[in-house]
This record gives structure tokens, C-alpha cells and sequence, in this order.
């Protein structure tokens, strides 16, 4: 049991932090509402699961002596994170009138694929907590539930940020804020190493 709650507070603390995955779920919530921003929570809690289980299983090795995935991931997903930003940048405000940029399972699981902070999670998680494959199984379970709260709950805050900003002013003032988020995350793995 003190096992579980120990797993359970390392993915609280690495899933609810903000992280591009999150502020994607705020805006795309304040953008489209709560239940389509639930189809990139859901996505994106399935594509770390399986990114967990995936590293637990070696992929992390592979990378570890192949330093050209390492920096193809890194590039890639510094090279999402600022499309990404562009896209809320350049976006009008128009509360469900965004014709592209609904949120998807599939954008959700590229998102955390290419997400630096993701495999950072990955690789702590599986180093302290995963020894053989029931400990991977038992971890990425834990994870599933509180991942999936989580970044849900940064979903929730964006569906209440669309009452209250109300117009579409309000609405590009704030995408552009994350935009400048998700563009300063992006320079930050870019930098940071």
C-alpha cells in the first residue's frame, strides 16, 4: 500500500504540473467545451500509458545508446509545441467556431509522444517504481487514473474560463497567452538539457 500511494503522489505531482499537455487541455476546453477537451485528456493519458509501458519494456535503452532518437524526439517535439503555439496565436477567439484544432485521442497521444516532460516522467517513474513487468503493469494503472484527473481537471478550468471570458477578444487575448506559454515551454527544451 505505501508503494501505491508513493506511485500515486509521483504521478499527481508530474501529471497536474503545467506542462504543454496541460495548457492544450485548458485552451482546447475554453475553446470547444469540457466534453470534446475530454477526447485529448483521453488520448493523451492513453499515449503516456502506453509510453510508460513502452519504456519499461527498453525503449528507454534504445535511446539511451542511440543518441539520434533522443534528439529527433527533441526536435520534433519542441517543432509540435511551436505549431501548436502558432495555431492559438493566430486563432480569432470565436467560441465554437474553430474550424480546425478539435481536440482528438490521436492529438492528445502525439501530443505526450513528443513531449519532453513526458519521457522525463517516464524514465524517473520506471527507474523508481517499475522492477519487472507486474511493477510496470501496477505503476501505468495508478498513472491511468490519476493522469486522466488530472489533466481533466485543467479541462474542468478551461471550460470555466469559456463562461467567464465570454467574448472573442477576451478569448484571443488568452489563446495568445498560451501561446506564448506553449512557445516559452518549447524554447525551454530546446535550451535545456
Amino acid at each position: 500500500m505505501h508503494l501505491d500511494l508513493s506511485m500515486a503522489g509521483f504521478a499527481l505531482a508530474t501529471s497536474i504540473t503545467p506542462g504543454p499537455v496541460n495548457l492544450v487541455a485548458l485552451a482546447s476546453a475554453g475553446q470547444h467545451g469540457l466534453r470534446p477537451a475530454l477526447r485529448h485528456v483521453t488520448g493523451a493519458t492513453l499515449g503516456f500509458i502506453v509510453l510508460l509501458v513502452a519504456s519499461g519494456a527498453g525503449l528507454l535503452a534504445v535511446m539511451g545508446t542511440q543518441q539520434g532518437v533522443a534528439q529527433a524526439l527533441r526536435i520534433g517535439g519542441v517543432a509540435y509545441l511551436l505549431w501548436l503555439a502558432w495555431g492559438l496565436a493566430r486563432d480569432r477567439g470565436d467560441i465554437g467556431e474553430a474550424k480546425g484544432g478539435r481536440p482528438s485521442y490521436w492529438r492528445g497521444a502525439l501530443m505526450q509522444w513528443l513531449n519532453p516532460k513526458a519521457w522525463l516522467a517516464c524514465a524517473a517513474g520506471v527507474a523508481a517504481f517499475a522492477d519487472g513487468a507486474q511493477g510496470i503493469a501496477r505503476f501505468a494503472a495508478i498513472y491511468l487514473v490519476v493522469c486522466w484527473l488530472s489533466l481533466a481537471c485543467w479541462a474542468w478550468a478551461g471550460a470555466v474560463l469559456q463562461r467567464r471570458l465570454g467574448d472573442a477578444r477576451r478569448w484571443r487575448l488568452f489563446n495568445r497567452l498560451m501561446a506564448a506559454l506553449l512557445a516559452a515551454s518549447a524554447g525551454y527544451l530546446w535550451w535545456a538539457r
